[in-house]
This record gives C-alpha cells, sequence and structure tokens, in this order.
C-alpha cells in the first residue's frame, strides 16, 4: 500500500490542458500544492484559467519551465513530490507526420517523466493518464476480447503508425510506462485508461479533439448526419475525480478503465436535439455506412476508409467495474455531460470560430 503525504506537492504535467484542468482544480480545493511544469511559465494568457481557479482555493500552483521532449526538464518541479500525475500527450487526429506530432511526445514525454522520478527520492507514485486507445485499436477488435467486453487485460494489437496513429502512440506510451515500472522498486505506477473525454474544460480554448468534436456538432459540419461510430465517453469532471482518488487511494494498483457510456457519436448528438435543435444545425439522422465510407476521407483527411470500415455500425463495450469499485466513483448522466459541454460551447463563442 502506498500512503501519499498531502502536505507534499503534487506534480501535474500537461496542466494546462483539457484532461488536467479539473484535476489542477480538484487538487486545489482539497487544499493541496501543485507543481505545474509548463513550457513558458511567463506566458500570463495561457496560465490565466489556472490562476483563476488557484486565487479561490486553499491550495497553491508553482510553475516550472520544463519540455516535454527534453530529458531531465521535470527535475525541479519533482522535487519533493511524492504524487506525480503525468497527463501531457497530444490528442488530435488531423495531423501531417504522426511520428513528430503524436508518438515522440507521447513516448519520449512518458520516458522523460518516469526516468526522472528514478531520480528523486520523494516519489511514491505516479499516475499515468493512458487511453482505451491503448486497450483497443478499432471497434472491430471487441470480437477477438475474451467475453465480448473490452478489459484492463486487453492492449491494442491493430494500431500502427499507418493506422490510428493517435491510439499506437497511447499504446507504445503506456508500454513504455510499465517497461520503466517494472525495472524499479522506488515509486508504484497507475494508469488511468478513459475513452473519449467529453464535458466542459477549465479551458475553452484547450487543444484536444474532443473540443474539435464539439464544434462539428454546432456549427453546421455534421448538419446531414453523423455516422454511428461506437465509442465509449467518461466526463472530464468525473475523470478528474478518478485521478484524484488514484492518487490518494492506498490499495490503488494497475490499469483503470474509465468509461461512464457505451454508446455512438450519433447518440452523442441526440442528446442534444429536444435543448438545442432549434437553434443549432444537429444531425437528425445517422450516416449510412457506405457513405460515411466513400466521402469521409474526403472531408476529413483523418477518416480513412479503413477506420470507417472497422468502426462505424460497430458496438463499443467496455467493463468499468474496477474503476468503479475500487475508486470509489460515480459518473454523471451522458445528456447532463452533453448538454452542459454544448452549452460550455455557446458560452465561448466556439460555434463561430
Amino acid at each position: 500500500m502506498t500512503q501519499i503525504n498531502r502536505s507534499a506537492p503534487v506534480m501535474v504535467t500537461g496542466a494546462t490542458g483539457y484532461v488536467a484542468g479539473h484535476l489542477v482544480k480538484k487538487l486545489l480545493d482539497a487544499g493541496l500544492t501543485v507543481h505545474a511544469p509548463v513550457r513558458n511559465p511567463e506566458n500570463v494568457q495561457k496560465l490565466k484559467y489556472l490562476n483563476a481557479i488557484a486565487e479561490n482555493s486553499p491550495g497553491a500552483i508553482r510553475y516550472f519551465e520544463a519540455d516535454l521532449l527534453k530529458p531531465h526538464s521535470y527535475a525541479q518541479a519533482m522535487e519533493g513530490c511524492e504524487l506525480v500525475y503525468h497527463t501531457a500527450s497530444p490528442f488530435k487526429l488531423n495531423i501531417r507526420d504522426p511520428q513528430k506530432e503524436l508518438i515522440d511526445p507521447a513516448l519520449l514525454g512518458t520516458r522523460n517523466v518516469l526516468q526522472q522520478a528514478n531520480h528523486i527520492e520523494s516519489v511514491k507514485r505516479i499516475i499515468v493518464t493512458s487511453s482505451c486507445a491503448a486497450i483497443y485499436g478499432d471497434n472491430c477488435d471487441l470480437v477477438k476480447t475474451a467475453n465480448g467486453v473490452f478489459t484492463e487485460d486487453d492492449w491494442n494489437q491493430s494500431s500502427s503508425i499507418d493506422h490510428n496513429p493517435y491510439s499506437y502512440s497511447k499504446t507504445v506510451a503506456e508500454r513504455e510506462a510499465w517497461k520503466i515500472a517494472d525495472q524499479q522498486s522506488q515509486w508504484d505506477l497507475i494508469t488511468i485508461n478513459p475513452s473519449l473525454v467529453i464535458g466542459p474544460g477549465i479551458n475553452p480554448h484547450a487543444t484536444s479533439e474532443s473540443y474539435n468534436i464539439l464544434k462539428q456538432m454546432g456549427n453546421g459540419t455534421m448538419k446531414f448526419g453523423a455516422p454511428k461510430l461506437g465509442l465509449g465517453a467518461i466526463d472530464v469532471r468525473d475523470l478528474a475525480d478518478a485521478h484524484f482518488a488514484a492518487g490518494f487511494y492506498p490499495k490503488a494498483k494497475g490499469r483503470y478503465i474509465v468509461s461512464a457510456h457505451n454508446t455512438d457519436l450519433f447518440e452523442l448528438t441526440q442528446t442534444l436535439i429536444d435543448r438545442f435543435g432549434d437553434d443549432y444545425p444537429l444531425p437528425k439522422k445517422p450516416i449510412p455506412k457506405w457513405l460515411a465510407w466513400l466521402f469521409g476521407p474526403i472531408l476529413d483527411k483523418s477518416v480513412t476508409r479503413k477506420l470507417v470500415a472497422r468502426n462505424v455500425n460497430y458496438s463499443w463495450r467496455a467493463d468499468n467495474k474496477k474503476a468503479l469499485k475500487e475508486l470509489n466513483i460515480s459518473y454523471r448522466p451522458l445528456k447532463e455531460t452533453m448538454r452542459d459541454f454544448f452549452q460550455h460551447g455557446i458560452d465561448n463563442n466556439l460555434f463561430n470560430a
């Protein structure tokens, strides 16, 4: 069992990002001191959302200059910390160079953080934000599972740098994390494996594919329909609860699938129709698979015909019992999350950008 001293600072990489925002808020609200390594501590504009949270909480935040791809970059920020959260990793699908834009930041960033911990005696536990993308590659992989459901025992075997490179980046990064963890005995490793993260963020301009999907729902991109592309979904606020609990629950161990709903992209949009359908061009019907296969790659370079073939009209199912039981967390209803997320988009003028 690992007991974390709450008077010690907690380091959070990617603190200005979508996933980390609510985690930082939760840590600050609990009166903890957060060490936030960022690329430029002098960038007041980028840090204003975190600073606003800190000003209204009993905790404190300190910034340190660091670079995800630079070895030993996290030494100063990690000093004195017993608990380290590594959330920094890009989530974007429209890319030109998968190696440079996805795989290097995910893999090398994870390696740099975890190897640095080996040189900081205070570190007792590291929480890595992985993804369900490290558990599966395509929805049709479900047929290969033991009981027709994805679990923490599954690993993504079907992604590559050429097919689902984002999923591949999360897979190689998490495997590297477990490899490094197994080579030492100073600290324990826990991975949080969320499905698609949705819900209002701390920073409305965070660079996350979740925001791109939200914008497409509200700006007319999906007005002619959305595919029934199976996926899991988790509220970003509930995900923060899971991270927090994993950090301080002494018996936490291994991987945790954090996913509230087995759903699909079209169903996500339909949770918004009754409240926002009159004012925004939300899709009223699903796109047939053949149409998504034919035109998807033309309309969006991140969509390939192989991706459509292996994911659209396939269900997505994951077993989330381990996180619910061991971390003692609960999940918001899907409609509540989506309504809050869409209203967040309206309030921040995201659909006209």
